[in-house]
């Protein structure tokens, strides 16, 4: 006798159910996750391609003006977000004390691990997945050899048929627990490794942006600060 998916669903106890449905959500969770990190990844890896390659002349004439407003037409791309903060900071006198250059480099750097938290958002639940899938399936194992023995004790005899429906159950919740949890670390360890690339970009580019500014010298830098000041005001 052959046992369909149905039929199985059908012979399952009330627990095995709720262990399939969890391995069910936590699957559909780490597959909605994977795919919007894809999708969010490339989006701003595209803007802040196009942002950079718009924005480099005028980054070098201490443009500042023009840049936050590239910037804001690419609001997609960490890159255009990083570059339009620490700019913003470098224009906006905040009563520290610090020099505009120092407390730039020091605002990118905090950007940069903010930036950074945001594109790792939702990995959480992948490890998550990852790590507790195969304990939730076999957990479901557990419970299918549990509904095994009571068929056996129920028939009074240890055939095939009395037991089949138990065994059926425990290996289908092992391999869904196994189905669910080696997509989610696969998926986690590809969006790690991408990420990363990102994160040293993000870092290099803080670096670049510094560099660039503290060429610009004193009087650039000051100028920039004047008049970002008065439009604050007015």
């Amino acid at each position: 006798m052959s046992l369909s998916l149905i039929d199985l669903w059908g012979t399952m106890a009330w627990p095995a159910r709720v262990v399939a449905l969890t391995l069910l959500t936590m699957g559909i969770a780490s597959l909605t996750v994977f795919v919007e990190r894809i999708i969010a990844l490339r989006r701003s890896r595209a803007a802040s391609q196009q942002f950079a390659s718009e924005v480099g002349g005028a980054i070098k004439g201490a443009a500042v003006d023009r840049v936050l407003q590239v910037a804001a037409n690419h609001s997609n791309g960490h890159l255009a977000k990083l570059v339009s903060s620490g700019l913003t900071t470098l224009a906006q006198p905040d009563g520290s004390g610090l020099a505009p250059l120092e407390r730039m480099r020091r605002h990118l750097e905090r950007q940069v691990e903010d930036l950074c938290a945001d594109l790792k958002r939702g990995l959480p639940v992948l490890a998550s997945v990852g790590s507790v899938a195969p304990f939730v399936g076999l957990l479901g194992t557990v419970l299918g050899i549990i509904s095994a023995f009571q068929g056996i004790a129920s028939t009074g005899s240890g055939g095939l048929s009395s037991v089949a429906a138990g065994i059926s159950e425990a290996l289908i919740e092992t391999a869904l627990g196994l189905f669910v949890a080696i997509p989610a670390v696969l998926a986690f360890n590809y969006l790690s490794t991408s990420i990363s690339h990102d994160e040293l970009a993000l870092t290099n580019a803080a670096g670049e942006l510094v560099d660039t500014v503290e060429g610009w010298g004193e009087t650039p830098i000051v100028e920039v600060t004047r008049e970002r000041t008065a439009s604050y005001a007015s």
